[in-house]
């Protein structure tokens, strides 16, 4: 796994032993931090196969329509359907960010259900599952190695702040479930169980 800093948003890059995927971007005009940040990491953009948002808020979608324009395929969770174009009115009003958007109808679609098959063809163990705490698209990339990747999704250290948020709680017993060692966050440090 190969964490990719170039802007406000951590980007994850997990390799199968068939194909990679990638896990968020960053904000629109970010593509060249991106460049910089693969080569950095020592990965080219053709080890990307797919590329997974944990939710579409803008400072994780911002060049998904630029990666698809380089060949990498959106890997879209079907609870996320609704939530693609969420950004896009955003972008509009920053034309000088020249945002690509978002091409859902060439994108893999799958379910949460079906993300530990769908992983394993890429030669990934592990499964996605639907954490909406956050927002109604998040979703969490559990690895059976213990590797967790929560987006925007409150730490769960700081779960105990939350006594009146019990979708929160929901979620992190579902994460807690999957008996996660690390999590990964996308603008916090990450978590050591």
């Amino acid at each position: 796994m190969k964490i990719l800093r170039y802007g406000n948003t951590n980007t994850f890059y997990i390799p199968g032993t068939e194909r990679g995927l990638l896990i968020d971007t960053d904000y629109a005009g970010m593509l060249p931090g991106f460049f910089r940040a693969v080569k950095e990491a020592g990965i080219s953009t053709k080890d990307i196969t797919y590329v997974l948002a944990t939710h579409y808020h803008p400072d994780h979608i911002g060049i998904l329509g630029d990666l698809q324009a380089l060949g990498i395929t959106l890997l879209l969770i079907d609870v996320q359907m609704d939530s693609v174009h969420f950004s896009d009115g955003i972008f509009s009003r920053e034309k000088h960010l020249r945002f690509t958007p978002i091409d859902e109808k060439s994108a893999k679609v799958i379910s949460c259900a079906e993300s530990r098959g769908f992983l394993q063809s890429l030669g990934v163990a592990g499964e996605i599952i639907h954490t909406p705490s956050h927002s109604d698209d998040s979703v969490t990339v559990i690895l059976d190695n213990g590797d967790c990747f929560a987006g925007d999704l409150e730490p769960h250290g700081y779960l105990a702040a939350y006594e009146e948020n019990p979708g929160l709680e929901k979620d992190w017993n579902n994460i807690m479930s999957h008996h996660p060692k690390r999590i990964f966050y996308a603008h916090a440090l990450s978590e050591t169980l």
